[in-house]
């Protein structure tokens, strides 16, 4: 790797990123939390209660296309976010995104059932995961650019490796939560009451995540930008004119971790291992399987954390050809070992986490890396909507489809490992970039465009070192 000047801008004093650091793990930590109650939910209890009217076979699939539906909303969070952040900044972004999460989140809890209120429940259900995938899109690109912007040089892969976190411990904290409430309102006290509890709670990690976030400075890079007046007037246009394949090849690393990942994330697992036999699942023990899914979630979150430092000392692409490698053996039995039992969940899982954790904690550093300051945050956030929509967005449905469809779980291990193969192919043409100046400075000096290949812009070169 040729040598770089350094970057131009304030470098933000330890104090204020341990106060970035808290602010974003705390702020995705909610969001994912929110996200993630909804789409165990959806698996669980959302079928009967708002879709029953369309039978057996049809009201699973509607319910877990709810959860799809939010990721089609997520590129417009993405752009509104990116557009007003790489003009306003990043701090305004976090805490709007924040607000509309948890709101959203909240009035999912409150929300009567198809028995009591017809046809309105499932369409204000459909509207607030609207709001939620909106504000999903626009959330993580300002976590990151938070974290990475603050970050000193050399330190970025476990800088960025903090906004990722909030996807395991959001995780973690969902199944802990249902895993109580399976246990505190067992059965029919679940189905009628219990599943609402999460979603009220989330009120009031809103109001911590509100609290925290709001008090952290701008990033050192965007103020850069502040001080020599030279926002973008339009950094979307801008970005898919110069920077369109960067945007394709990021998006892609994404789809193959999102798809394996909502394995997990969306509840497929969780759904097919609890609901009974006669629902087309397993019949295991509810509580039994979210405690495993507890247990893959802190694994993942180990494997994050480490994937953060790796990066830093070899790269974010060889780090994640070794997370792709593992993410690939793991789907190979997962769907075997879940169907053992809650140790074979336990044991799949967490092994699919090990794989997932590589293939995702590197990506705000890479992500942020590979787009210049005028336009990073509409680069990263769009380049994570749409790789959540290829990716995640109907991965739990097209599971459910192939199963219903061929009556055997290899047909998915056959799709995951597609997904795999397609971020694989992604990462070996998005080019390098550890540790390349982030500031203004760097990118009106021209020197960025050095750090740019031919295939990345779309051309076909073999330049993707």
């Amino acid at each position: 790797m040729s040598s770089t000047p350094q970057q131009a801008s304030a470098v933000a004093d330890p104090r204020e990123r341990r106060k970035v650091v808290a602010a974003v793990v705390v702020g995705t930590t909610v969001e994912w939390y929110d996200f993630f109650i909804y789409a165990f939910a959806a698996n669980l209890v959302f079928a009967h209660l708002f879709f029953e009217p369309a039978g057996p076979a049809m009201m699973q699939i509607l319910s877990l296309l709810t959860i799809g539906i939010s990721f089609l909303f997520r590129p417009l969070g993405a752009i509104l976010a990116g557009h007003f952040g790489d003009r306003l900044g990043r701090r305004p972004m976090l805490v709007i995104t924040l607000l509309m999460m948890g709101g959203a989140t909240a009035l999912v809890g409150v929300l009567p059932g198809f028995d009591t209120a017809g046809w309105f429940a499932p369409v204000a259900l459909l509207v607030l995961r609207i709001v939620q995938g909106i504000s999903a899109g626009g959330e993580w690109g300002g976590a990151v650019l938070m974290s990475v912007e603050h970050a000193p040089r050399g330190r970025r892969g476990r800088y960025g490796m903090f906004p990722q976190l909030g996807v395991p411990i959001g995780m973690l904290l969902a199944s802990g939560m249902l895993a109580l409430m399976t246990v505190l309102a067992p059965g029919e006290a679940f189905l009628q009451w219990g599943w609402r509890v999460p979603f009220l709670v989330s009120v009031v990690l809103i109001l911590v995540g509100y609290l925290v976030r709001r008090s952290v400075d701008e990033s050192p890079v965007f103020r850069e930008i502040q001080q020599v007046q030279a926002q973008e007037s339009s950094p979307i246009p801008t970005l898919l004119r110069r920077f369109g394949g960067i945007v394709l090849l990021a998006a892609l690393v994404f789809a193959g971790n999102n798809a394996v990942g909502y394995m997990v994330t969306g509840g497929f697992v969780q759904g097919m291992a609890s609901r009974t036999p006669e629902e087309g699942g397993l019949g295991f023990d509810p509580t039994a399987v979210q405690l495993a899914v507890l247990a893959a979630a802190l694994v993942w979150a180990l494997s994050t954390i480490a994937s953060g430092f790796l990066s830093d000392a070899i790269g974010r692409k060889r780090t994640y050809l070794i997370g792709w490698l593992l993410q690939g053996l793991a789907v190979i039995p997962l769907f075997a070992l879940v169907s053992i039992g809650t140790g074979g969940v336990l044991l799949g899982t967490c092994f699919l986490s090990l794989g997932l954790g590589l293939t995702y904690g590197p990506q705000s550093a890479w992500y942020a890396e590979s787009f210049p300051a005028s336009v990073r945050f509409s680069g990263v956030s769009i380049s994570y909507a749409l790789g959540a929509v290829l990716g995640g967005a109907f991965a739990p449905t097209i599971a459910q489809a192939l199963l219903q469809a061929t009556g055997t779980t290899w047909a998915i291990v056959a799709y995951l490992l597609v997904m795999t193969a397609i971020g694989l192919a992604g990462t070996l043409f998005l080019r390098e970039r550890t540790d390349i100046p982030l500031s203004r400075e760097f990118e009106v000096s021209g020197s960025w465009e050095t750090w740019t290949s031919d295939a990345e812009l779309g051309v076909l070169a073999d330049k993707t070192a």
